[in-house]
């Protein structure tokens, strides 16, 4: 009865995706660094849109950089690695992945292989025929997951905290659809702040920018579908884990690891005892990168899980060296 509902609520709400491209974050006043365009894809036979923005430098080099955000966020935290990026002469592909952002919010079975297809598709649109992939968060699964599956496109690989380095479903108690999907409908913009609190070792009130952005959704008109959508993508986070297969990665990867974080997904689920003993990200990065075969790390001391929003300048030079 859930699912029939919430499925009216998205034909509903999904026409209206499709025939305004100001839905749901720009709806509600969040405003992207850059122009963003929009990808018809069909997918299990629904027609839907994948926004990206495609920032291109004053004087490029050639090189081309994707860039995959994470589960609570979309391409717009992006912005200042976009202009650092284009400044050194890279052109900067950011999408929103289907189900995220300024992208539709379909009722369809989510997975890393279909982001990934997807993402390549945009690719093959544009004629890119390779780049480097900048991954953070949950990006770091698909990032891993996108180099696996097409190797010949990705020169370099750079996971920035990447969830995903441990099995969650081998000690996260279970969720069904159902039930993450009544906590997704519950969220407030105090709730949201409280979690992104978790992100860093010391709040400070930029950073409630991120914040703004992640409420924007529960002011959108097809929040049933975002809710559904976010339900459905933890469980494709908790049912699809990647960290059994870093070992099979062919492409040069660079680790950097935030030491201070200690991100777990469903981290509310567990003890205080099973929280100790899991997010360990020091012990996490050291372990990831022993597996793989063209590996470097670099461990960024008091960071947490945003790099790139907490200490820029350390991640860059780190990007920076990497990408030389």
């Amino acid at each position: 009865m859930l699912r029939n509902l919430v499925q009216l609520l998205i034909a509903g709400t999904f026409w209206l995706c499709l025939t305004s491209p100001t839905a749901s974050a720009q709806f509600a006043g969040v405003d992207y660094p850059h122009p963003v365009h929009f990808l018809n894809l069909t997918i299990e036979s629904k027609p839907v849109r994948m926004a990206y923005m495609d920032v291109k430098p004053a004087q490029p080099n050639g090189k081309t950089v994707l860039l995959l955000h994470g589960k609570n966020f979309n391409g717009y935290y992006w912005k200042t690695v976009i202009q650092w990026l284009t400044q050194r002469g890279y052109r900067a592909i950011v999408p929103d992945q289907i189900g995220w952002g300024k992208s539709s919010h379909p009722d369809i079975h989510y997975s890393f292989h279909r982001l990934a297809a997807s993402t390549k598709l945009l690719l093959d649109t544009l004629g890119i025929p390779n780049v480097t992939v900048l991954a953070h968060s949950m990006g770091g699964m698909l990032g891993t997951r996108f180099a696996l599956m097409y190797p010949e496109k990705v020169e370099k690989l750079v996971l920035e905290n990447p969830i995903g380095l441990e099995d969650y479903k081998t000690f996260v108690p279970y969720q069904t659809i159902e039930q993450q999907y009544r906590k997704e409908q519950s969220a407030t913009p105090e709730s949201y702040r409280q979690y992104q609190k978790s992100y860093y070792p010391v709040w400070k009130p930029e950073y409630d920018d991120l914040v703004r952005v992640q409420a924007s959704d529960l002011k959108s008109p097809d929040f049933n579908a975002i809710a559904w959508a976010n339900a459905v993508t933890y469980l494709m986070i908790y049912e699809q884990p990647v960290c059994y297969e870093f070992s099979r990665l062919t492409t040069p990867t660079l680790l950097i690891i935030g030491q201070a974080d200690r991100t777990v997904v469903g981290k509310n689920l567990l003890s205080n005892e099973l929280q100790a003993q899991h997010g360990n990200y020091p012990e996490l990065g050291k372990q990831t990168a022993r597996l793989l075969r063209n590996g470097k790390l670099v461990e960024l001391a008091g960071v947490g899980h945003i790099p790139h929003m907490q200490e820029p300048e350390r991640f860059f030079k780190a990007l920076g060296d990497f990408l030389q």
